[in-house]
């Protein structure tokens, strides 16, 4: 191949190059200018930034507090029932009205397991007995014979259906410590919508039920077929 046709290609490719190297060049750089903004939009408009004057109130303060009363979207917590497990004072021993016109029970049933297999069992157990794998280890680690591993504290878990300051527990209490936590077990607020924190509530008390349940739990119709 000539040498001038060698030397013409290397001068278009390196010609390519330029641009995407002004492109990057420019946008790897921070210009102290304001950049040219065909459609301005709202990129500039009239408004006040925080801790600067505003004449337009009393206080001259432009930052302004909210109004009294108000509740921000969300947060309003009317119904005592749905949203801290009490009814008239005491913990609820029913789900909230509001919940099962929304859902069914079997459904909630469903959710509520799927919902402490994620959260729970890892503590607790899928069972509830208070021997998930979090807790094995916890403790596994605490008995070592030369002490506590790297200065592992743990309390150990609570078996949710043999602990029988947990059984006696009215749905509402149970749904209360999700939400909230209980000594050193934090609460699901923040994690878990308020629903679903019912449907586990509901799945706790499902497990309680199967591990102490009576011949007299079955329906009649059920204990016919067994006989």
């Amino acid at each position: 191949m000539p040498r001038a046709i060698v030397f013409a290609t290397l001068i278009v490719v390196l010609l390519l190059l330029v641009p995407p190297a002004v492109i990057a060049e420019i946008r790897s750089t921070r210009n102290p200018k304001q950049p040219v903004r065909l459609i301005q939009d709202m990129a500039f408009q009239a408004k006040f930034k925080t801790q600067s004057e505003n004449p337009l109130f009393a206080d001259q303060r432009a930052m302004r507090t909210p109004v009294v009363g108000a509740v921000a979207r969300g947060h309003l917590h009317a119904d005592a029932h749905l949203d801290a497990g009490v009814v008239g004072g005491a913990w609820a021993d029913s789900l909230p009205p509001s919940l099962v016109e929304r859902a069914s029970v079997a459904s909630l049933m469903t959710r509520g397991r799927e919902r402490f297999n994620i959260y729970c069992s890892v503590c607790h157990g899928f069972a509830g007995g208070g021997d998930g794998t979090v807790n094995q280890r916890a403790m596994e680690l605490l008995s070592n014979v030369n002490g506590p591993v790297n200065g592992t504290t743990w309390v150990q878990a609570k078996s949710l259906t043999h602990d029988e300051t947990i059984t006696v527990q009215p749905i509402g209490q149970i749904f209360s410590t999700v939400t909230n936590g209980i000594r050193n077990m934090a609460g699901y607020a923040s994690q878990i919508p308020v629903e679903d924190r019912w449907a586990i509530a509901l799945y706790v008390k499902a497990l309680q039920r199967s591990q102490n349940a009576k011949l007299e739990d079955v329906p009649a119709d059920a204990r016919t077929r067994l006989d």
